[in-house]
C-alpha cells in the first residue's frame, strides 16, 4: 500500500493549482476546435479522428483534449515525444522546432498515426523546457501498398504500410524544412489532403504552445510545474482510492479474434490476468497469441499500454481527465514477441481493430469482483470498410469509415448504441450530404439491426445496417472482427448477433466478406451489419413492458420476444 503522506507535492495551494490545471486543459480543446475548423479531410473535420495534448519536459501527459480517441490518449503522445527525447535530448529541442513521427518500434500503431509536437520553452537553457505541445492525426494515405496505407487485411511486415517518419523536424527553429515537406507530398496518393490537414496540425501545435506559454507568462514556471503535481497526485490518490476497494486476488478471462487475415480460420487467443494488490492493479498480458504474420499486430506502447490504460481508465478513473497520475498505479506486464508487442518490422495495419477485444476482455476479468460496475461485451469491432476507386472525372477517392454498433448491458440497465467502439469514444458520423457529396455513392438507408442485441434482463445495445449503392466501379476492403467469438453476455445473458458485409451484385447474386478485397461493378451494393452488445441476465427476468415497448419500437421481433423472452404479445 502507497503512503499517501508521500505522495503530496507542496508549494502551491490548492485554489491557485486548480486556477492553472483549468486554464492548461482548455486550451487542447481550444485548439481541437480550430483543428477541426481548419483541416481537409473529413477523417479531421468530421470523424475527428486526433487528439490534442500538453505532455511534460520528460514526456508524461499533463493533459488531453476532451474530444480525443481514447486509443490516443492512453499514451500515443508520451511515446512519440519520449522516443524524440531519446534521440535528441532537451539540448537540441529548441523553441520553433516542430517534430513529427509514426515510428512503428516506438509508436506501435499504425503508420498513418502521426503525432506532431513543439517544445514550450521559457528560455535556452534545458532547465527552461516546461514541456511539449502535441497533435496526433490520422494521416489519409502515408504510401504503402494499398489506398489509405492502413487497410489492407494482408500485409506481412510493416513496409508494405508506408513511410516511417522517426522523429524528424518539419520545421528547425521555426523555419521549414521544405525537404521534409517534399517528402510528405511524395508519399501520399491524396497530397492536398494530407498536406492540408498537416498545416492545420502545425498550426495547433504553434497556436497551443504560445498559449501555454501565456500562462507561464502570468503563473510563473514553478507555479505551472507545481499545478502539474499538485493535479497527478490528486488523479493518482483517486485511483489508488477505486483499486484499494477491489479484493486482492487474481482476475483472469478469455476471448479471440477470428484471425489475422493470413492465417485463415486460426483463432487469435487473448487471455487478460488482472491481480490487484493493495492500491495497485497489474494487467498481464503475456499469455496472448505470439506475434501474427499478418496486420493485426501492435507495439507494445500502442497494443498492450494502450488497451490497459484504456480499461483501467474505464473502470478505476472513468471521470477525470486522462493524465499521467491517474496511469501511476497501473502495471502492464505483456513481453516482447507477443501480438501485442510485436517487434519494429511487424505489420500493424489493423493495430487499432484489436484493442476493442483486449479491452473487453480485461473488463470481464474484472465482472466476478465488480459486478455492478462491468457490462457485457460491446461490439467490439472496428467494423471497417473502405470504398475507394475512381470518380467520372478520373479523381481518385477514398471513404473509410468505422461502423457504430451495440454496448454491453450493465446490472441495471439495457444496453446503448449504436456506438462506435472502446477505441473511439466520442468519434462523429461524417454526414450522409458530405458523403455523397464527395464520393460517387448512394446512401440507401442507415437503420437500426433489429434483434442484433443480446437478450436478458437488461437487453444488449442494437447494431445497424447501412447500404450503399455504386455510381462507379471501385474496390471494397472490409475488416470485421468477433464474428466467432460474439459479444458474450454476463449472468446469463445472451451473446449479441455478429456483424457481416454482403455485397449484392447486379444479377442479385450475393458475396458475404468479413476481411477481404472484392472488387465492385457501378449498381453493385453494399450491405454493412454490425454487431449488437451482450445481454445482462436472465432473459426470462425481463420485464413485460420492457419486451412490450422494444417490440412496439421495432428493436425486437415478435418472434424473438416470444422465442427469447417467452413473451406472447396480446
Amino acid at each position: 500500500m502507497t503512503n499517501q503522506a508521500e505522495l503530496k507535492p507542496s508549494g502551491l495551494d490548492p485554489i491557485t493549482a486548480e486556477v492553472i490545471m483549468h486554464g492548461l486543459s482548455a486550451i487542447p480543446n481550444l485548439v481541437d476546435k480550430n483543428i477541426a475548423r481548419t483541416a481537409y479531410s473529413f477523417l479531421i473535420s468530421e470523424y475527428k479522428d486526433y487528439a490534442v495534448g500538453i505532455v511534460d519536459c520528460d514526456g508524461k501527459l499533463i493533459t488531453q483534449s476532451r474530444g480525443g480517441l481514447p486509443i490516443f490518449v492512453a499514451n500515443a503522445l508520451s511515446a512519440a515525444v519520449s522516443d524524440g527525447l531519446s534521440i535528441y535530448g532537451h539540448a537540441q529541442l529548441k523553441h520553433g522546432d516542430v517534430v513529427i513521427s509514426n515510428h512503428a518500434g516506438s509508436m506501435g500503431q499504425h503508420l498513418n498515426n502521426v503525432v506532431m509536437y513543439t517544445p514550450i520553452r521559457t528560455g535556452d537553457a534545458d532547465t527552461d523546457l516546461i514541456g511539449f505541445f502535441a497533435v496526433v492525426m490520422h494521416w489519409m494515405d502515408v504510401g504503402g501498398i494499398t489506398i489509405g496505407s492502413c487497410q489492407s487485411p494482408f500485409t506481412t511486415d510493416i513496409f508494405q504500410e508506408g513511410i516511417q517518419f522517426r522523429t524528424v523536424k518539419l520545421l528547425s527553429c521555426g523555419e521549414r524544412v521544405e525537404d521534409m515537406f517534399r517528402m510528405v507530398a511524395e508519399n501520399t496518393r491524396f497530397p492536398k489532403l494530407v498536406l492540408g490537414d498537416l498545416e492545420a496540425q502545425i498550426a495547433g501545435c504553434v497556436a497551443g504552445r504560445d498559449l501555454v506559454a501565456e500562462l507561464v507568462q502570468i503563473w510563473g514556471a514553478a507555479a505551472i510545474r507545481a499545478a502539474v503535481e499538485h493535479f497527478w497526485f490528486r488523479a493518482e490518490a483517486a485511483t489508488r482510492a477505486v483499486i484499494a476497494a477491489i479484493p486482492d486476488g487474481e482476475y483472469r478471462a478469455c476471448s479471440f479474434l477470428d484471425d489475422d487475415g493470413i492465417d485463415r480460420g486460426k483463432p487469435v487467443e487473448i487471455v487478460a490476468k488482472v491481480v490487484i494488490r493493495g492500491d495497485e492493479a497489474i494487467i498481464d498480458l503475456s499469455e496472448v497469441a505470439a506475434q501474427l504474420k499478418g496486420p493485426l499486430n501492435s507495439g507494445y506502447q500502442g497494443g498492450a499500454v494502450a488497451a490497459s490504460r484504456m480499461a483501467a481508465k474505464y473502470v478505476f478513473s472513468p471521470d477525470g481527465p486522462a493524465n499521467y497520475g491517474a496511469f501511476k498505479p497501473i502495471q502492464v506486464v505483456c513481453p516482447p514477441g507477443r501480438f501485442l508487442s510485436a517487434g519494429p518490422t511487424a505489420p500493424i495495419g489493423g493495430s487499432g481493430f484489436t484493442i476493442p477485444t483486449v479491452v473487453d476482455t480485461i473488463l470481464r476479468a474484472l465482472a466476478s469482483c465488480l459486478p455492478e460496475r462491468i457490462p457485457a461485451a460491446h461490439h467490439g469491432t472496428y467494423s471497417v470498410h473502405v470504398i475507394d476507386g475512381h470518380t467520372e472525372e478520373g479523381e481518385l477517392f477514398q471513404h473509410i469509415e468505422s461502423a457504430a454498433g451495440g454496448w454491453g448491458a450493465g446490472c441495471d440497465r439495457d444496453g446503448g448504441g449504436p456506438f462506435r467502439s472502446m477505441a473511439h469514444g466520442d468519434t462523429l458520423e461524417v454526414p450522409v450530404e458530405l458523403q455523397e457529396s464527395s464520393h460517387p455513392y448512394l446512401i440507401e438507408y442507415v437503420r437500426l439491426r433489429r434483434d442484433s442485441g443480446g437478450a436478458g434482463r437488461h437487453r444488449g445495445g442494437l447494431g445497424l445496417e447501412k447500404a450503399y449503392r455504386m455510381k462507379v466501379p471501385g474496390r471494397l476492403t472490409t475488416s470485421i472482427e468477433r464474428t466467432a467469438c460474439a459479444p458474450w453476455g454476463l449472468d446469463d445473458g445472451h451473446s449479441g448477433v455478429p456483424g457481416r458485409v454482403d455485397v449484392i451484385r447486379n444479377d442479385g447474386s450475393c458475396l458475404t466478406l468479413l476481411k477481404g478485397e472484392v472488387r465492385l461493378a457501378a449498381g453493385d451494393r453494399i450491405l454493412l451489419f454490425t454487431a449488437g452488445g451482450g445481454g445482462f441476465g436472465d432473459p426470462k427476468s425481463r420485464d413485460e413492458q420492457s419486451i412490450a415497448r422494444d417490440v412496439s419500437e421495432g428493436y425486437v421481433s415478435a418472434e424473438s420476444a416470444s422465442e427469447l423472452y417467452g413473451f406472447i404479445l396480446q
